[in-house]
């Protein structure tokens, strides 16, 4: 059953503000969206800072991205919730920002490939992967598109966490997460790197995960074997390449 208008309007400002608050958006950047009805979503405008979107600018479009009511234009990534929301029947909302440190190590072109906070697992998976750079549009599409049904946050290299859920709360959640692990792994970068979980621990605790209703395998879907972490710097090399960045976010704090 579809939660009322008002809500879902009150909802997604909140957390529209909340994503200012933190820093996780500058200028114009950031953008969110949630399924309002069948065939119509509820968006944030262009060309709006995240601290300033008020109700009479939200948007309604289509599932082509039409807008059917509102003052503003659509922003420019809207293809990229409307690739979640048609490849995530179950997922209600998309949010999109730039959060420093997840924006740091995707800008290294590494995402979250192996994982080394237990709790971690049982809330997003196995890993976190990046949608690698590429022009936007629909090349970007394209690259997010066959993770969708696998994951429930990505990184997008260049461009920021794209999450989702079946709350606009849990969608944040989720990149709240995903931006407190890519601190924690930035900052263990001077003193060695995170060490991965053992093989032994992730049995059990995709287990809680699928018990819980979370992840493809609660949801039916086949997931292909496991492949191989892609290979990643030693610790120093990769430290030596984004120390800038996690000495920008600092100065944030």
């Amino acid at each position: 059953m579809s939660l009322p208008e008002a809500r879902l309007r009150a909802e997604l400002l909140d957390y529209c503000h909340r994503l200012h608050a933190r820093g996780w958006v500058a200028n114009h950047d950031g953008n969110l969206s949630v399924r309002l009805r069948p065939g119509q979503i509820l968006c944030t405008p262009t060309a709006t800072s995240k601290a300033e979107v008020r109700d009479e600018g939200l948007l309604i479009v289509d599932e082509a991205g039409t807008r059917l009511s509102g003052k503003g234009k659509p922003f420019s990534e809207l293809s990229l919730h409307l690739a979640v929301l048609r490849g995530r029947p179950d997922a209600l909302a998309v949010i999109h920002a730039h959060p420093p440190y997840a924006m740091a190590l995707g800008a290294t072109g590494h995402g979250l490939d192996q994982p080394f906070v237990p709790e971690a697992v049982v809330s997003l998976g196995r890993s976190v992967p990046l949608v690698p750079l590429t022009a936007p549009g629909s090349a970007q599409v394209a690259a997010l598109s066959p993770l969708v049904p696998l994951h429930d946050v990505v990184l997008i290299a260049g461009n920021g966490v794209l999450s989702w859920g079946d709350s606009i709360e849990q969608a944040y959640l989720r990149m709240e997460l995903v931006e407190h692990l890519c601190r924690i792994y930035l900052l263990a970068l001077p003193a060695g790197g995170v060490k991965p979980l053992p093989d032994a621990m992730l049995g059990p605790l995709l287990e809680a995960r699928k018990k819980a209703g979370l992840g493809p395998e609660a949801r039916g879907v086949v997931v292909p074997p496991t492949q191989p972490a892609s290979a990643t710097p030693p610790a120093d090399k990769l430290y030596s390449l984004i120390r800038a960045e996690v000495a920008a976010a600092l100065g944030k704090q």
